[in-house]
């Protein structure tokens, strides 16, 4: 099957699974001679009476363009073997087959679909237990995101990286996206290995390239089967006055956060429109990580700042096409962020780009230029990790907002 056709095909499938939060994790193989071999073995143990955890069989035998024409029909069918399934077992199936070339492992979270992948024999002698119904507890902000697939483009450093640890903190598992592969695999395996859990997934993209784009996102859905959350993060920044910018620098900036944004929504929604067809109730979230200065213009900064408006066109356009796919778009708008390196690199951070651009009139300093940003702040302090984390939870929690750009400034933009 080509990679389009199971970019809709798996999603579908997790979204059978939601649970009124979620999906199941689910992980794809492509192994004619596994599951020859797998057949056989659940024949036998069939035959023996051993099969105590059977497998759910998928016969499609359709391409792609006949999948097309008759995906309402196949989504009934579906939805109607998965249900069938849960009403005689109590519980959703482990392995999946598909045809005569596919499994799919399924579990609760990550690690469980690996050890069933490792050791599917086992899994298929031993009794599951049946699913129980469990009333919601009261409300917490941290359970919107608690065993949630999250994607983070840029989430190797700064912004990114802070919101990667602490939505991991949180119980959700987290890929992070980055054109910097091998930040994001450290970062990977520090919190493999603080949680002593397989909680996060390193995955190379390059957001201005669609074609990296499209490598990302069928990476997600072979791993986990779909996701919940997709964090637009990337994003770049360089300041100049307009009549000293040359258009290479202003192509650069508004080709990550403005394009970048657009690939990377395209993409992310194919999946989860499809994943969302699974079922009524399944909702899922594409946020942008845009700026106060997508709020209001910013001094001798115009390429960053017009990118930065123009994703705030798109959120709100994403919005509402994207409404009817159960999938809300809002952008996050972070105000100073010093703590992170798009401020704080010695060599290309923001103060040293607008001491050297005299953004900051007699400014002899990055001291000068800190404080100068930071009085500017009735708060009076910079944006916090901590700032950005609640209002990311408050967006995926919710469920009535969408097309919102939401400040996170200390006051310095106020919506009117």
């Amino acid at each position: 099957m080509k990679n389009s056709f199971l970019n809709m095909l798996i999603p579908l499938i997790r979204g059978l699974s939601f649970d009124g939060e979620k999906g199941r994790y689910i992980k794809y193989e492509k192994n004619p001679g596994k599951i020859l071999q797998l057949k056989d073995k659940i024949n036998e143990l069939s035959r023996t009476g051993k099969l105590l955890n059977p497998p759910l069989t998928i016969e499609l035998s359709i391409d792609e363009e006949s999948f097309l024409e008759k995906k309402y029909d196949i989504i009934k069918r579906l939805s109607q073997d998965y249900q069938q399934y849960l009403k005689g077992h109590k519980y959703h199936p482990h392995i999946i087959t598909l045809d005569n070339d596919m499994i799919l492992f399924s579990g609760s979270n990550y690690q469980e679909c690996l050890d069933t992948q490792k050791e599917p024999l086992t899994e298929l002698m031993q009794v599951s237990v049946p699913q129980k119904s469990v009333s919601k507890p009261d409300y917490e902000i941290t359970c919107s995101v608690k065993g949630k697939i999250i994607v983070v483009t840029g989430g190797a450093q700064g912004i990114g990286a802070c919101l990667v640890r602490n939505l991991v903190k949180m119980g959700a598992f987290l890929f992070v996206a980055d054109i910097n592969r091998e930040g994001a695999a450290k970062l990977v395996e520090e919190l493999n290995y603080l949680y002593d859990k397989k909680c996060a997934f390193a995955v190379s993209v390059d957001v201005t390239n669609e074609k990296s784009v499209q490598e990302m996102t069928e990476e997600i859905v072979r791993n986990t089967g779909g996701m919940d959350v997709f964090i637009n993060n990337a994003g770049v920044l360089k300041a100049e006055s307009v009549k000293e910018m040359n258009f290479q620098d202003f192509q650069f900036v508004n080709k990550v956060n403005y394009f970048g944004y657009f690939l990377c929504t395209k993409h992310a929604s194919r999946v989860m429109a499809w994943q969302n067809k699974g079922h009524s109730d399944y909702i899922t979230d594409i946020i942008q990580i845009n700026s106060k200065s997508g709020l209001e213009g910013s001094y001798k900064n115009c390429a960053y700042a017009g990118s930065k408006f123009a994703g705030i066109g798109l959120t709100q356009s994403f919005a509402k096409e994207l409404l009817e796919d159960n999938i809300k778009v809002n952008a996050i708008c972070p105000g100073n962020f010093f703590e992170g390196p798009l401020w704080s690199d010695p060599r290309n951070g923001l103060f040293v780009q607008y001491l050297k651009s005299g953004k900051v009139p007699g400014a002899r300093n990055i001291d000068d230029v800190r404080q100068f940003y930071k009085s500017k702040i009735p708060v009076g302090r910079g944006c916090s990790c901590e700032d950005i984390v609640k209002a990311v939870l408050y967006v995926i929690g919710q469920k009535y907002e969408t097309g919102q750009a939401i400040p996170v400034a200390g006051g310095q933009v106020m919506l009117r």
